[in-house]
């Protein structure tokens, strides 16, 4: 029997479908009048495609259709209807069949959203996003394109490249393929213009596998600029267009409008990033840089917890890469996942050295505590340096909902030693999570406990890392740390091998050096005195004003004093 609670939860769960239902019907609406409502209708010529289109008829029945328009009017006139009646009937007619056919097209966006990309859709500012650029896009592309020849390529590259770079290429292709859709029946462009639009808007997705430098964007854009000049080149001739100075700069305009859509769209690109809440790898790279206030601060407080935040991302990097996930966002929140350790860095065994632990005197709560206070230390540092939410969530899942073992067992020893004392609770000693929500976080989780863990080994050989990272692993794994990140199997067996491979390199043994044996010390000592005490002898008859042959060779020099920097002095009584 379900609780009232739980009956609330299905009900607002119930609603918020139901929003999605409705802000989904909305677009739609709003997609139809656009295409319909919002634009006067185009000049129709008989013979051309894109009217044929528009009413649905097959390619090159339009002259037909025209030509049996009269008889269609007046049989219509003698059913009874009126001429704008008839006009009417015609235009919700039409209205009504664009507005199934975006449906449909959204309709299948949103199944590949609920089964592949569920995050779009349970963040109802993520959808509500997505359909509003949709709608705005579709609207100033219709009125760009009867404007300016080809500025409707303008807004729908920056469409298509704000979803590649706010969620992934994939759906930045998928909601590209329902615009020019839109566009084209708002438009009555012809075939052409399709293939047009489809190959430039693809380009510009395909390419931002990742943004390392501001010039990655016009570098797009420019190859866009190519493909789209070659695609509408080959329309030209397959129409047997001839290659004159009026197609040439046809080609112009459109070369211009993709470059410029390039310089736009790197002057968005921070706001992207901002109201989208993603990082591209260029806004990576600068958080990477070491010189960073907090990074800085926390080498000077707590250097050893710096050191250690610096190999995790190492391995980390390492490790997500192998799996195919996004190794710098990984290798960037290691580098901020400990700054909590800052405030209080002498209770943390790292930054001890040889001092007496200060928990030596507190209760095992107050150490679990203290300890697991880093986590929400370190998220108010990164919210007071406006460190982006990604980062944030690095530090706040590093731990997942892990338990602070050793403080826990010496709560639960004091407390068997003392029969009357309270019952040790396990939450208590227990970090507040959440546990990893995606991959980079996992890999993470999994590189912060293996580094810790294998530097404590005295002899960290690699049979001995190999049984350490497994262990953590699959300690990890039954706990159910990695339940809500969608890891396989195969993909942390993945992430163990890259872990163990870089820790045996990390910590790979190294020659030692024997020691000299005693004999060859000596006799190298006999040689260097048989070599250096002509020169000591000559010293020695200089200090007592002796200059014979006889005295500066074998001068008596028993009663000479050898200074610690191993030049001579006189006897005592010589320099008294």
């Amino acid at each position: 029997m379900p609780t009232k609670w739980e009956l609330a939860w299905n009900r607002l769960r119930r609603t918020e479908v139901g929003l999605r239902a409705v802000l989904g019907l909305v677009a739609v609406t709003l997609l139809t009048v656009s295409i319909h409502g919002m634009l006067p209708p185009q000049p129709e010529r008989p013979g051309n495609l894109a009217i044929d289109a528009r009413y649905g008829l097959p390619a090159g029945t339009l002259h037909w259709h025209l030509l049996r328009g009269s008889e269609s009017e007046a049989a219509e006139s003698e059913e009874g209807l009126p001429p704008g009646r008839v006009a009417w009937f015609h235009a919700v007619e039409q209205f009504i069949a664009v507005w199934l056919l975006m449906a449909g097209l959204l309709g299948v966006v949103a199944l590949y959203l609920f089964f592949r990309e569920r995050r779009v859709l349970v963040k109802l500012h993520s959808l509500t996003s997505v359909l509003v650029l949709l709608v705005v896009t579709v609207t100033l592309a219709q009125w760009l394109a009867r404007e300016v020849p080809y500025a409707e390529l303008i807004p729908m590259i920056i469409f298509g490249q704000t979803l590649a770079v706010a969620y992934h290429r994939e759906l930045a292709l998928l909601f590209a393929g329902v615009m020019i859709v839109a566009v084209v029946l708002g438009t009555g462009m012809e075939v052409g213009a399709v293939l047009l639009w489809g190959a430039v808007v693809a380009w510009a997705i395909l390419q931002l596998d990742s943004i390392r430098t501001r010039t990655k964007l016009l570098y797009v854009s420019m190859g866009a600029a190519v493909v789209g000049v070659a695609v509408r080149l080959l329309v030209a001739l397959l129409n047997r267009v001839p290659v004159d100075a009026v197609l040439l700069a046809e080609l112009g305009r459109l070369a211009l409008a993709c470059v410029v859509s390039g310089f736009l769209m790197e002057g968005l690109l921070p706001f992207v990033e901002r109201f989208f809440g993603v990082l591209t790898d260029m806004s990576l790279l600068e958080l990477s840089d070491l010189s960073h206030p907090l990074l800085r601060e926390l080498a000077r407080r707590a250097p050893s917890t710096y050191n250690h935040s610096i190999n995790v991302g190492a391995l980390a990097e390492a490790a997500a890469e192998s799996i195919g996930a996004r190794g710098l966002l990984v290798r960037v929140g290691a580098y901020f996942h400990d700054i909590g350790k800052m405030l209080k860095p002498g209770y943390f065994i790292e930054n001890q050295a040889d001092a007496p632990s200060k928990h030596e005197t507190l209760e095992p709560t107050m150490s679990s505590l203290v300890i697991i206070a880093h986590v929400k230390d370190g998220a108010d540092l990164a919210r007071q340096h406006h460190l982006p939410e990604l980062i944030i969530d690095f530090i706040e899942q590093h731990h997942g909902t892990t338990l602070v073992e050793y403080f826990y067992e010496r709560a639960r020893g004091k407390q068997e030693s003392q029969p009357e004392a309270p019952k040790v609770d396990e939450n208590n000693f227990r970090y507040p999570g959440p546990r990893p929500q995606t991959k980079e976080a996992a890999v993470l989780m999994l590189a912060d406990a293996v580094e810790s863990a294998v530097r404590s080994l005295k002899d960290p050989a690699p049979s001995r890392i190999e049984a350490v990272v497994r262990d953590i692993a699959e300690k990890k794994l039954h706990e159910g740390q990695f339940d809500d990140t969608n890891l396989t199997l195969r993909e942390l067996r993945t992430i163990e091998d890259s872990l163990i491979k870089s820790l045996v390199a990390m910590y790979h043994g190294r020659i030692k050096y024997p020691e000299r044996r005693t004999e060859d010390r000596k006799e190298t000592e006999r040689r260097s005195e048989s070599v250096t005490a002509p020169h000591r002898q000559q010293a020695t008859a200089r200090a007592n004003g002796n200059n014979s042959p006889k005295n500066s060779g074998g001068g008596d020099t028993s009663n000479a004093a050898v200074s610690p920097a191993g030049g001579q002095t006189g006897s005592p009584s010589e320099n008294g």
